[in-house]
């Protein structure tokens, strides 16, 4: 079984444990809560790549930074269009990856994805709910590129 950083794994162990209908009003819920994920005003990034992909209904904002302890901070801005289940994980992944080493950060598989959402979902939303988790990966990868 793969290694997830600590709050990750909790989510995880959380919406596993959830018939579907609770699960769905759970990822409803946190989609509610992205803006408490944004970047705050002031707030400085080692890294910032905002752009809008094939992949998504608008544009999405990757924001990071290195933390002194070695962790990584993340924030994720959205645009009005985001899908709701996008929102959603965006929250997940912020909660479970914030404080996380950079290499932690970048080994963590997609295979948490159905666990966290169910299998129905994601195979109705297919790639799009990858589309966040890879646009991190790629900010981690951009942000260690950049140091000496």
């Amino acid at each position: 079984m793969a290694e997830y950083p600590a709050a990750l794994s909790e989510l995880i162990a959380f919406f596993e444990s959830l018939p579907e209908g609770e699960r769905r009003e759970n990822l409803i819920d946190l989609a509610a809560q992205a803006a408490k994920h944004a970047p705050k005003e002031g707030e400085a990034f080692d890294l910032e790549d905002v752009r809008k992909d094939a992949e998504c209904t608008d544009t999405v904002g990757v924001h990071v930074r290195l933390e002194q302890d070695g962790g990584v901070h993340f924030a994720v801005s959205l645009g009005p269009k985001v899908q709701t289940l996008t929102r959603a994980l965006t929250v997940i992944l912020c909660r479970g990856l914030n404080g996380s080493t950079t290499q932690a950060v970048l080994d963590v598989p997609q295979d948490f994805v159905p666990r966290i959402i169910g299998t129905e979902l994601v195979r109705l939303r297919s790639q799009t709910v990858y589309y966040v988790l890879n646009r991190m990966k790629e900010s981690v990868q951009a942000l260690l590129g950049r140091q000496p």
